[in-house]
């Protein structure tokens, strides 16, 4: 199967669900392969935010996502947070291009300082050692100096900083318009073209 682009998706247990789910089904749009991976936490903001219950079996979870994404077989690929196993894990195999949709700032702390306590941390630590793309996308308010600290880091390593903060001048006329604004940033960064938002003066 031949996709545009393949990129590592990290979902943490940040506020923020609904921009996740969009930029995962502009991905899939747009015939990215996704390798997916949830946190624990993830998934119960999921429920709270968007009254969303995925399965918890990895087997069950990637065949729910291709019927709630619509996508083709094997596009979307659902991993355990203890995959060490998986192509992710590797820099053999890894894509070079990975977000963190929304990123916490407790994973944000934690792969400031190279941790590899779970397989979004472990993905993160072989896109750095690759010389890949990392995009993380916190949201958070207010932010403590750590967490500017922590920042920082990142951004010194060369990953893009991008907090989960829309702009207005495009007039949204729902939430779903201010997701959209976010994702249209985040393919922009990962030079994927899509659909989702206008574009200043458009």
């Amino acid at each position: 199967m031949s996709y545009n682009e393949t990129v590592t998706l990290g979902v943490t247990g940040a506020s923020g669900s609904g921009y996740f789910l969009r930029l995962l089904q502009t991905m899939v749009n747009a015939n990215v392969k996704v390798y997916l991976i949830l946190s624990e936490a993830a998934q119960i903001v999921l429920k709270t935010e968007a009254d969303e219950n995925w399965p918890t079996d990895i087997e069950l979870l990637n065949e729910f996502l291709a019927q709630r994404f619509n996508s083709k077989k094997g596009q979307i690929i659902a991993l355990a947070s203890k995959d060490w196993f998986s192509p992710v894990a590797s820099g053999s195999s890894a894509p070079h291009k990975m977000v963190i949709c929304p990123c916490s700032c407790g994973t944000l702390a934690s792969i400031s300082q190279g941790l590899s306590n779970n397989l979004i941390e472990r993905a993160v630590d072989v896109v750095f050692k690759e010389r890949g793309q990392l995009i993380v996308m916190p949201r958070e308010t207010p932010l403590s100096t750590l967490h500017l600290k922590n920042m920082l880091t990142l951004s010194e390593l060369g990953a893009t900083v991008m907090p989960l903060a829309p702009g207005f001048y495009h007039q949204p006329k729902s939430i779903e318009e201010l997701h959209d604004f976010m994702v249209a940033r985040v393919m922009d960064h990962l030079k994927i073209q899509h659909g989702a938002s206008k574009r200043w003066c458009e």
